[in-house]
């Protein structure tokens, strides 16, 4: 006789003679206790509280059943956590750690879950500049922006003696038809572009823009506004801007030598450049065909163009030979320098060029006796490669790129939350795990290792337990983390 079937019941192969079922009957039960070591980072930073604090909300406050500060709490966490979509959190308000983490287990209504659900939600996202019927939420750009900076200046207890701000520009694709979207012909999509300027890890800017712009466009606004805001607390620090070629712009560059502010910008080659290193590449090809090794040579130099710059800059130039690809065959080398244009430069046939040399500029403010040419270069400018690994840990670990709203207004704020969500991380980084294997780990990581524990939440008149799994492989690492976050909010 067949056993009768249970809809909501999983089998699976037996073992020793047992059989394997499954089902979402556990009770309160989470997934993400680790979730726990956020909200401790929080009291920390008081994240959450200053977040919501930029928000102007005009909703009878009798009637208010999910504050401004649980709304965004929840959104935060939320995406540190991993669910990116607001429809996730129809099931989540159900969590016992989001209600944990929010400071209440049961609404006031009979109706209504700790926490809100997608449709509450979508209206704090949906908010408008000036209140309305449907959405009496709004929030104040120009406090969220100020914000980053001064969760930056409070990470530090010392001013230091001199930082670097990191810019640059990435591409956010689009798939639908929201506002302000334009084609970009470089990243061949539709697509917002967004800038970031970090500080190491620290995150200071990150603005959505539309893509019909220069990589540079409001870079000058938004450098001036992060400058003047750290140099009230840190008068004596001295500031290094730091960028690849897209914001080599005579605006940029003018703006930072007249307020004294140094740059390292990377620089688009041209003949005339390449012509500037004619004989270093000469030698560095000599010296690759002799050791059959790559080979390098840098040349300091003045240069101006002859229209949009204004004055005469400092430029490093890198000549350095490679080896030809090891998956390119000679014959099909001669067939693209064939069908390329031949332009000579100096005694080199720029012909020649593609596959084997490889050329770089920087222009920069710093003075030669401060940083020669290859330590200019290989040390300094290389090193803002680092802020690319930033850049990924936001739209990939924390869902930076998910602006599906219609309104840029919209998906500026739902930027901003995923860049919140960073800071968050970054903070538990940087002030629980230091000493601990996950100490250079990214947010990704961090919440596969660290977060993702599955406990059983019991509840009584007394306490809140979380019993959490006893394989769980970071428990030293969970250990430390509380240990320090405890400490740190003393």
């Amino acid at each position: 006789m067949a056993t009768e079937c249970i809809a909501d019941m999983f089998g699976f192969e037996a073992v020793e003679g047992r059989a394997v079922v499954a089902a979402f009957d556990g009770g309160t039960i989470t997934s993400d206790a680790g979730g726990l070591l956020l909200g401790a980072t929080d009291r920390v930073i008081r994240l959450v509280d200053r977040v919501a604090s930029c928000f102007v909300d005009q909703r009878s406050q009798a009637h208010v059943e999910h504050s401004v500060a649980t709304l965004v709490g929840q959104r935060i966490i939320g995406i540190a956590l991993g669910y990116e979509d607001l429809n996730d959190h129809e099931t989540l308000r159900h969590d016992p750690l989001m209600a944990v983490l929010a400071g209440k287990l049961e609404a006031r209504r009979a109706d209504c879950a700790a926490v809100a659900g997608k449709s509450t939600l979508n209206r704090l996202e949906l908010s408008k500049p000036e209140p309305s019927r449907y959405h009496k939420i709004s929030y104040d750009a120009e406090a969220v922006d100020k914000l980053f900076v001064d969760l930056f200046l409070e990470a530090h207890r010392t001013a230091p003696r001199e930082i670097t701000l990191d810019l640059d520009a990435t591409d956010d694709p689009l798939h639908g038809e929201q506002e302000g979207r334009f084609f970009h012909g470089y990243y061949k999509s539709y697509c917002y572009l967004p800038l970031y300027i970090f500080c190491g890890r620290h995150l200071l800017c990150a603005k959505l823009r539309r893509a019909n712009i220069d990589a540079s466009a409001g870079s000058v606004e938004e450098v001036a506004r992060i400058v003047s805001q750290i140099r009230e607390r840190w008068p004596e620090v001295r500031i290094l801007l730091r960028a690849d070629s897209g914001f080599t712009r005579d605006d940029l560059m003018t703006w930072c030598e007249q307020n004294d502010v140094d740059y390292l910008f990377g620089l688009a080659k041209n003949n005339r450049l390449i012509a500037e290193i004619s004989a270093e590449l000469a030698e560095a090809a000599e010296e690759n065909r002799q050791s059959g090794k790559p080979a390098r040579r840098f040349k300091d130099f003045h240069y101006r163009t002859h229209k949009s710059w204004s004055r005469q800059r400092r430029v490093v130039g890198k000549a350095e030979w490679m080896i030809p690809s090891a998956t390119e065959s000679e014959s099909t080398t001669k067939l693209r320098r064939k069908n390329k244009k031949s332009v000579t430069v100096g005694d080199i046939d720029l012909a020649t060029l593609e596959g084997r040399a490889n050329p770089r500029f920087v222009v920069t403010s710093l003075p030669t006796n401060q940083y020669q040419a290859r330590a200019l270069y290989e040390k300094l400018y290389c090193a803002r490669g680092e802020m690319e690994n930033r850049i990924k840990e936001c739209q990939l670990d924390l869902f930076a790129d998910r602006t599906s709203t219609h309104t840029m207004r919209a998906n500026q704020l739902r930027l901003w939350l995923s860049s919140m969500a960073y800071v968050l991380v970054n903070a538990l980084r940087r002030i629980a795990l230091a000493a601990t294997r996950l100490a250079d780990a990214s947010c990704g990581t961090i919440r596969l290792k660290l977060l993702k524990i599955g406990a059983q939440v019991r509840i009584s008149v007394r306490r809140i337990k979380f019993s959490m799994a006893s394989a769980f492989p970071c428990a030293d690492v969970f250990r430390t983390a509380w240990a320090a976050l405890n400490s740190a909010a003393l």
